[in-house]
């Protein structure tokens, strides 16, 4: 991990961390400790197949990456699900993550994928922006085996957990900060990780561009010129494997 000032440091011990995806932290508060327990939880999990669901940037790709490394799964992405065979796409593995499960996945490909993997002894983690019962299922088998499955969702962050996010993304970047930047910025920008990516990217290139340091005051001109809202392309939009809250929680 890049050098971090004393008050990101501060946080990331006091809220525990995760390593995954290298040298990354995975900051653990009480919006995504249900879904980390879950995770900590496997094996022993009450079926075949588990769905962590929330937020773009809450942490769940990170969280997949984890339960990856732990149960040797494979990993693809929705779309690769009508490319292929269920054997071909598990590649002799017996554990599966779908990152953005709920993203145009073909669900009789899905339902294979589960009850091969339940034949086996196998698991299958998903995530998802919504849990799999808001999900637009026409393949009745499909929903419910996933309603047989526990579904966790990750929360909106608290102000603890997300001051956290915004100094660890400064400190990633190699840019100190006040404290009075920090404040500013959880008073004025919306309560979740995207936001706070977007207001962090933001910061980091009008700084670059200006060369000015980044202060209360430009954080005040940014939001006078709108610049940590999201934009129309990326209202509704969903990208499965880039649910990345900058902090190293990924989705």
């Amino acid at each position: 991990m890049r050098p971090t000032t004393a008050h990101s440091r501060q946080f990331v011990l006091h809220l525990g961390h995760r390593t995954a995806m290298g040298a990354e932290d995975f900051l653990v508060a009480d919006s995504n400790a249900e879904a980390v327990a879950w995770i900590d939880r496997w094996p022993d999990w009450p079926a075949p197949v588990l769905t962590v669901w929330g937020l773009a940037g809450a942490g769940k790709t990170h969280l997949a990456h984890v339960w990856q490394a732990r149960s040797a799964a494979a990993m693809l992405a929705p779309a690769a699900l009508a490319q292929a065979s269920a054997v071909n796409l598990l590649g002799g593995r017996r554990h599966l993550v779908i990152d953005g499960a709920d993203s145009a996945v073909d669900e009789l490909a899905l339902l294979h994928l589960y009850n091969l993997l339940a034949s086996q002894g196998g698991s299958l983690l998903l995530t998802a922006a919504l849990p799999p019962a808001r999900w637009r299922i026409q393949t009745a088998d499909l929903a419910s085996r996933l309603a047989a499955g526990p579904a966790v969702a990750i929360r909106a962050p608290d102000d603890r957990l997300l001051e956290a996010v915004l100094a660890k993304q400064f400190a990633d970047r190699q840019i100190e900060i006040s404290q009075e930047v920090l404040d500013l910025l959880l008073r004025r920008i919306e309560r979740s990780f995207a936001a706070a990516r977007r207001a962090v990217d933001s910061l980091d290139r009008a700084g670059l561009a200006g060369r000015r340091r980044i202060t209360a005051a430009l954080v005040r001109d940014l939001l006078a010129e709108g610049a940590f809202e999201e934009s129309a392309s990326e209202k509704g939009a969903f990208q499965p494997g880039e649910d990345s809250d900058g902090s190293g929680n990924r989705g």
